[in-house]
């Protein structure tokens, strides 16, 4: 297939497009370079350009015939959000409209879009499956939200397919360590963690030890980049095949929590062998934080027969270090 990714050199989106090269697809990345990395981009055609230059993408539509298009491309920052909201909705929401707009007059009808977890805020239970109440309690996670909404309208005026998925903790890197996760700042607690493991950090804050779980600190759900990518290949091949229609959404993760402690102690048995140690600190709970956060993903298992190959948090992290340490020249 010749299909388009916008946001091709970030994180997900990299990984993205090395899995579909791979598999033999043509595609082209559109990425502004804002938060993505050139390097990062190593495969396909790279488009230096935003979603706002409808004349881009026109000129796009125009050149390559697609028949599928991804989005990765969103501002994703919480805190950010909070503090800039018009950002998040001129990116998230105008940004993805225009996008849309192009393709309906294009007449591309699959579409991708990455999700997340935060559209469903404070959890009434866990795992969250799919019918969990959307109630989304920040700006980023209000703008994904609207782009769903908007997609389930797109689908019945003009017959625009999509499937929106909704993650978790995305983490890990490639398996054979070309490529991996770059954010600056970096939020995440997995390479948090394997920074300061590598010195490129100090320390690393554990913010709370007193939740209700079974060692005070916080769970998530950790889920592998690369099967967070096989979940897209596969949900773009029941739209291509006519499987699934209208628009979709499914919740991505290892249905797996681990708690903060956990993930620390995991690291430091994979950094121990290379001679790294870690320096806690304590920090007070963050406000809005859950004590829980787990995905029910067996939806996306039973209709798109999507299974994690990678659920193991050891894998997980053995991945993300070897990464780290290419970034940190060790």
């Amino acid at each position: 297939m010749n299909i388009l990714i916008i946001g091709g050199a970030g994180y997900i989106g990299s990984h993205m497009l090395k899995q579909l090269s791979k598999a033999g697809n043509q595609v082209v990345v559109l990425d502004n370079l804002s938060t993505g990395f050139r390097e990062l981009a190593c495969y396909g055609q790279l488009v230096v350009g935003d979603l706002a230059d409808t004349p881009l993408l026109e000129r796009l539509f125009c050149e390559h015939q697609f028949d599928a298009v991804m989005h990765f491309a969103a501002c994703s920052l919480v805190g950010e959000s909070v503090n800039d909201p018009g950002k998040y909705y001129r990116n998230n929401v105008s940004n993805t409209l225009n996008l849309l707009d192009v393709m309906v007059r294009h007449h591309v009808r699959h579409f991708i879009f990455s999700s997340t977890a935060a559209t469903f805020g404070e959890p009434e239970y866990t795992p969250i499956d799919e019918a969990h109440p959307q109630a989304p309690i920040n700006p980023y996670g209000a703008s994904k939200l609207m782009v769903e909404r908007a997609l389930q309208d797109y689908a019945t005026a003009y017959g625009l397919n999509s499937v929106s998925l909704r993650y978790f903790n995305a983490c890990g890197a490639d398996p054979e360590g070309e490529i991996g996760e770059c954010h600056d700042p970096e939020t995440h607690l997995i390479p948090l963690i394997l920074q300061a493991a590598s010195g490129r950090r100090e320390s690393i804050t554990v913010f709370g030890r007193d939740y209700p779980t079974e060692d005070g600190t916080c769970i998530r759900d950790y889920i592998h980049i690369e099967d967070l990518c096989s979940a897209h290949a596969l949900a773009l091949q029941a739209l291509v095949s006519g499987e699934k229609s209208g628009a979709l959404g499914f919740n991505l993760g290892n249905g797996l929590g681990y708690s903060v402690q956990a993930v620390i102690d995991a690291v430091k048995e994979v950094v121990l062998q290379d001679g790294c140690h870690l320096i806690i600190e304590e920090g007070q709970r963050r406000v809005g934080d859950p004590a829980k956060l787990v995905a029910d993903a067996s939806r996306a298992k039973q209709e798109l027969g999507w299974l994690p190959e990678y659920a193991d948090l050891t894998t997980i992290i053995q991945h993300a270090w070897a990464w780290e340490k290419k970034l940190a020249k060790m």
